[in-house]
């Protein structure tokens, strides 16, 4: 379960690295890319259920806020109607309150949905993107980690680990450990070796 969207839509150093300055101002657009987080899942339940397909395209930000933001209503009206099984919409409004930013919503809905289906590691890594953005790494990491003892190959929650420990924590004796594990996982991932051209940067000049 993975989403097409970006653990942080990959913005710098996806095409190529950018002033270190942007990099962390945009760190939550850059991450590398979440594959299909949930679609399976997110067939159509059946007539009345959420899942449907997404907003049309080519609307505009302020339609688009508007929709995501009836969505959550419905899906929110959904779940205190149907309890009984609420996977599928505890788990759109977990991605919808990441997609909109609301940091909060998204960890309770993430570990709603994790309590339900545990052995999701790329909910683990997405539960890990909001609390780096509610500013509370350890518990990033840990989610990360989580999400790694369930699949010791999932390259996009070190690669976001990295991120957090050169770029917030500013360690990097423990950020290189983890890229090298990161860089044997994916040697000819670019998006890695821009991470790891920029942490190399960082630490020069630290």
């Amino acid at each position: 379960m993975t989403r097409d969207n970006i653990l942080f839509a990959l913005i710098g150093i996806l095409v190529g690295f950018i002033a270190g300055y942007l990099m962390q101002e945009t760190m939550a657009t850059r991450q590398p890319p979440r594959l299909v987080h949930g679609q399976q899942a997110m067939a159509a339940p059946g007539a009345g259920g959420p899942g449907g397909p997404g907003q049309p395209t080519g609307m505009s930000p302020q339609a688009q806020a508007q929709a995501q933001a009836e969505e959550i209503a419905q899906l929110e009206a959904y779940l205190e109607t149907n309890p009984e099984d609420p996977r599928v919409a505890v788990l759109r409004l977990a991605n919808l309150t990441y997609d909109t930013g609301d940091w909060p919503g998204c960890v309770k809905y993430y570990e709603k949905f994790l309590e339900l289906e545990p052995g999701q590691p790329d909910v683990f890594s997405d539960l890990g993107v909001c609390y780096r953005e509610l500013g509370e790494p350890d518990k990033a990491i840990a989610s990360f980690h989580k999400a790694q003892d369930i699949a010791p190959d999932h390259w996009q929650s070190m690669f976001n680990e990295v991120v957090i420990l050169a770029f917030d924590l500013q360690d990097y004796d423990r950020a290189e450990q983890v890229l090298e594990e990161l860089r044997a996982l994916q040697p000819d991932n670019a998006t890695v070796q821009s991470l790891a051209d920029e942490v190399a940067r960082r630490q020069a000049a630290s």
